[in-house]
């Protein structure tokens, strides 16, 4: 099956030159609008934001870049060993291209530690901060408590080795059928999107996913080999690298100046972000999917929503403010799960701000 990626009406796309790259560019509503830059997460792209993008409130105006590697933006490649600032850095001199000065920047999954670090980079080109289903200040895999300790010595348990090589194998081969849990498709289904999408807009997001470019600068299982359990650590390149604890650590967002205000958004029913996802080494561990789990004690499943909250909850100590909602019947995807109620918060709040 080949699948072709549309848009909906009212959403403009277009490419743009860069001095770091050609990326491209989302857009809806009036350019001259106060303007809102949505982010998207892991395997996808900005066509995820439509919806919301032609949802925002009179006065404001929406652009969404496909991220370095993803989508129809360039396939530049990614150092891990910067963390998220190869993205950050994209954004800064993109959103200069386009003339944004201030902005209220929203990320989900992925896309929220990406606006973390942006806004650790650049708070005072931020109006506000919206993380959606955000992922932890200290990455994705290897760490223990609210502060990010990491289990091992060498971040065993994170980076390119958490990817299934099944799921990455289809993904290369642009596999858009319903014909195995490790599809592409069935992974939208089951673990990114709850609620049913028409058709029509599954197909569109299949195909964003199908874009997430594959080779070891990219979307790749790039790995260490490691003495600790599970013996596998984060390699120098790629996306999943850089989320490794060992080079992404956002805690210093509870220290910047100016503060804008943050609003958290998150699933109830998230199987990707949550304190305990069933993907952790630590749950596969104990299940028996990945032998010799050493027990909880020595390797713990990531607390990820704990963290983000502590470290929250440290910007709010230090005079921001911040707010957390929790919607319970989404799962990591709250604006396509129930658009209408992610709207009822996220539309007063860029409004309040």
């Amino acid at each position: 099956m080949t699948l072709s990626l549309t848009h909906l009406v009212g959403i403009r796309s277009r490419l743009v030159g860069t001095p770091r790259g050609q990326f491209h560019l989302l857009e809806a509503g009036d350019p001259a609008d106060i303007p809102v830059l949505f982010i998207h997460g892991n395997l996808s792209s900005s066509t995820f934001w439509e919806e919301t993008m032609l949802a925002l409130p009179t006065g404001f105006a929406a652009f969404a870049p496909d991220l370095r590697g993803y989508g129809q933006s360039e396939p530049l490649p990614v150092d891990a060993t910067r963390g998220l600032r190869d993205f950050s850095d994209d954004l800064h001199t993109l959103t200069g291209v386009l003339g944004l000065e201030r902005l209220h920047v929203v990320g989900h999954s992925l896309g929220g530690c990406i606006a973390m670090q942006f806004t650790i980079d650049h708070p005072q080109r931020v109006r506000s901060l919206t993380l959606v289903a955000t992922g932890s200040p200290y990455g994705y895999g290897g760490s223990r408590d609210a502060h990010g300790t990491p289990c091992t010595p060498d971040y065993a348990g994170s980076g390119g080795g958490l990817i299934n090589p099944e799921f990455l194998r289809r993904l290369a081969a642009g596999d858009a059928s319903d014909e195995s849990p490790f599809s592409p498709r069935m992974v939208l289904r089951h673990g990114i999107v709850m609620t049913a999408q028409t058709p029509q807009r599954e197909d569109m997001l299949v195909a964003a996913m199908l874009q997430t470019k594959t080779s070891e600068d990219n979307y790749s299982r790039d790995l260490t080999l490691s003495p600790h359990w599970p013996h596998f650590g984060p390699g120098l390149r790629g996306v999943n690298n850089a989320l490794s604890p060992k080079y992404c650590n956002l805690s210093a967002l509870a220290h910047i100046q100016p503060q804008p205000p943050i609003l958290w958004v998150r699933g109830g029913r998230d199987l990707v972000v949550s304190d305990s996802v069933p993907a952790d080494p630590a749950n596969l561990g104990a299940a028996g999917i990945i032998p010799n789990y050493p027990g909880a004690e020595a390797y713990p499943p990531q607390p990820m929503n704990t963290q983000i909250r502590t470290v929250l909850e440290q910007y709010a100590g230090r005079g921001g403010s911040y707010r957390e909602e929790l919607l319970a019947h989404v799962g990591h995807t709250p604006y396509l799960d129930d658009p209408a109620g992610f709207q009822s918060v996220f539309g007063p709040f860029l409004m309040g701000v």
